[in-house]
């Protein structure tokens, strides 16, 4: 992925995303979509989360990765389709949890999900650590890869108790820096309208389970993702407005502290998160790798002939995650 290059007909950050999204293919055989089987499980503080496994024979000792989704996204975005591709061709098992009220379903209580959410990332971790015969690796994009990143680095030593190796994928590890970019020109007509489009109807619902819950009037006067959590995701999940969750909540800051193997993957061209934003090797422990290819917009990386496909990036991080259970079993460094 060092090397990755998007196809000639396909230039620039903005298109590599959404047509990765919306038109690449997920799958090269003749089977796009693979099947899932949900469960859902009943969370300590009386709600729930629902995981979809994916629904292929593997060997019940064979590793199981868990893959966090990004901001509104589930089992049927894009990323999680390409690498159930991958994970099949290895005989892996593969798990997506869905962040609170992402899997199609409204969840009981007034919080939601966020991006520094390590508290809900380690109770995942833990019912998947407790039921898997095999490895355990874990895999975030974009929100739910800094919210990995957090809970690995408050983990420290502790984190590989759980799991192997993780890898984040283009996550805005500082999210002052991609929620201003995120509220500026295309972006904010593209991207931050597509958000708000959910997020805002998400809101009203727990408004309604819970009157008074934060200011309805401001919500709906919310044009840019800074606006809405600053009147909903910030108060709901404890923080003071959208400068102190977006503070407190990145990664970056943290990654210091990261003992296990990690990888960072982030395109440099990536229409969410500012190329001057991503962490240099100074700033992060020696157990994480950078991955900075020129290519791939955000979490795009589509390859291949027309009309492309997105398995490239599955497959490297998949390769990489490997290479890692490889690395540990021989005993190398």
């Amino acid at each position: 992925m060092q090397n990755f290059r998007a196809p000639w007909w396909l230039p620039g950050g903005h298109l590599q995303t959404i047509w990765s999204a919306l038109v690449a293919r997920r799958s090269l055989g003749a089977q796009a979509v693979l099947p899932w089987r949900r469960e859902r499980w009943e969370t300590p503080d009386g709600d729930f989360v629902d995981v979809d496994f994916l629904a292929v024979p593997a060997a019940r000792a064979a590793p199981l990765l868990v893959l966090f989704h990004g901001l509104e996204g589930s089992s049927s975005s894009h990323y999680p389709q390409a690498m159930a591709q991958v994970c099949a061709a290895k005989g892996w098992q593969l798990a997506v949890p869905h962040f609170r009220g992402c899997s199609g379903e409204p969840n009981r209580l007034p919080r939601a999900y966020h991006s520094g959410d390590a508290d809900e990332i380690a109770w995942i971790l833990a019912g998947m650590k407790q039921r898997a015969a095999g490895e355990v690796l874990a895999m975030g994009v974009s929100l739910g890869g800094n919210a990995l990143a957090c809970w690995a680095a408050l983990q420290q030593e502790r984190a590989k108790d759980w799991i192997r190796a993780a890898a984040v994928v283009c996550a805005p590890l500082d999210l002052t820096a991609g929620g201003n970019r995120l509220g500026k020109g295309l972006n904010r007509w593209l991207y931050t309208r597509m958000f708000l489009r959910t997020l805002v109807p998400k809101a009203l619902g727990k408004w309604e389970l819970s009157p008074g819950l934060f200011d309805k009037s401001a919500l709906l006067r919310a044009r840019d993702l800074r606006a809405f959590d600053d009147v909903f995701t910030a108060p709901v999940h404890g923080f003071k407005d959208a400068e102190d969750y977006w503070c407190r909540a990145s990664a970056k800051p943290l990654l210091k502290q990261v003992r296990l193997p990690m990888l960072l993957l982030n395109a440099r061209n990536d229409p969410f998160v500012p190329e001057n934003s991503l962490p240099a090797e100074s700033e992060v422990s020696e157990c994480i790798q950078l991955w900075r290819p020129l290519h791939g917009g955000h979490v795009g990386f589509a390859s291949g002939r027309w009309p492309g496909h997105v398995l490239a990036m599955p497959q490297a991080v998949a390769d990489w995650l490997e290479q890692q259970l490889t690395d540990q079993t021989t005993g190398k460094e």
